[in-house]
C-alpha cells in the first residue's frame, strides 16, 4: 500500500508577484514564484497556495481611508482572486497543472471553494490556489491559510516572508535581533512576534498544525519547507 503523500498549504504575500518596475503584477516575478512552487510539487508534495492581495489593494488600508469596512474587505478579497489568476497562468507556463478556487462566487474566473473538490485536486497532483480569503470580512489571508490547511488535513502551514524566520525584533531595523529556530504557539502569541495574526495561530494551535516561517527568496526554499526539512522557524507545541 502506497504511503500517503505529504500535503502543505503555502501562504505568500501579494507582493511576491510585484516586480522592480512598480507594477502590481510582474510576469517575471510571477514566473519565478511559479518555478519555485513547481519545484516543490515535483518532490511529490501536494501543495495548496493562499496568496494575499496587498500588491493591489489591502482592505484594512482602504477602510482606514474612510471606506466602509465590509466593502473594503470585499475589495481586498477580489484582489486576491486577481493574483490567483496571475499565479495560475504562470504555473501553467511553467508546466504545472493548477486550479484557482475562490471563497466567493466569481463565475467562470475560478471554481467556488469546496473542500472535497479541493482534496481531489490536490490528490491528483494539481496545485490549488485558494483566493478570496475565507469569504468573510474581518478575517485575514493568514487566517484563510490556517483554515484551508485545517480543513484539508495539511501536514504543515508554510509562510514565506521577506526574512528567514521569526526574530525577537525586526532584523531589518535591529541587526542584533535573535532568530528563533523553534517557538511554541503560546510563545508566538504572548510575545506578539508577528508570525501570523492571532486568529491564525490560535487555529493552528487547536489543530496541532505546525507553522513554518522562512524566506521566500532563495532557490529551493519552498521545496525544502514542503519536504519538511529544517528551515526558518517552526512554531508548534504548547
Amino acid at each position: 500500500m502506497a504511503a500517503a503523500r505529504r500535503r502543505v498549504v503555502l501562504k505568500v504575500s501579494g507582493e511576491a508577484l510585484s516586480g522592480d518596475g512598480g507594477a502590481p503584477i510582474s510576469r517575471e516575478a510571477a514566473g519565478l514564484l511559479a518555478g519555485e512552487i513547481k519545484a516543490a510539487a515535483d518532490t511529490g508534495t501536494e501543495i495548496g497556495v493562499v496568496i494575499g492581495g496587498g500588491n493591489i489593494l489591502r482592505g484594512v488600508t482602504v477602510a482606514r481611508g474612510g471606506s466602509e469596512r465590509l466593502t473594503a474587505d470585499f475589495m481586498g478579497m477580489l484582489a486576491t482572486v486577481l493574483n490567483g489568476l496571475a499565479l495560475r497562468s504562470a504555473l501553467s507556463e511553467a508546466g504545472q497543472d493548477a486550479v484557482v478556487m475562490s471563497a466567493m462566487p466569481t463565475g467562470r474566473a475560478a471554481e467556488l471553494y469546496d473542500h472535497e473538490q479541493a482534496d481531489r485536486h490536490l490528490a491528483a497532483g494539481k496545485v490549488v490556489i485558494f483566493t478570496a480569503g475565507t469569504g468573510n470580512p474581518f478575517f485575514s489571508t493568514d487566517t484563510a491559510a490556517a483554515l484551508r490547511a485545517a480543513e484539508l488535513g495539511a501536514d504543515a502551514l508554510l509562510k514565506a516572508t521577506k526574512v528567514d524566520g521569526v526574530y525577537d525584533a525586526d532584523p531589518l531595523e535591529h541587526p542584533e535581533a535573535k532568530r528563533y529556530d523553534e517557538l511554541t504557539y503560546l510563545e508566538a502569541i504572548e510575545k506578539r512576534l508577528g508570525v501570523m495574526d492571532l486568529t491564525a495561530i490560535s487555529l493552528a494551535r487547536e489543530q496541532g498544525l505546525p507553522i513554518v516561517v522562512f524566506a521566500l527568496t532563495g532557490t529551493g526554499n519552498i521545496a525544502r519547507a514542503a519536504r519538511g526539512e529544517s528551515i526558518g522557524t517552526c512554531v508548534k507545541g504548547g
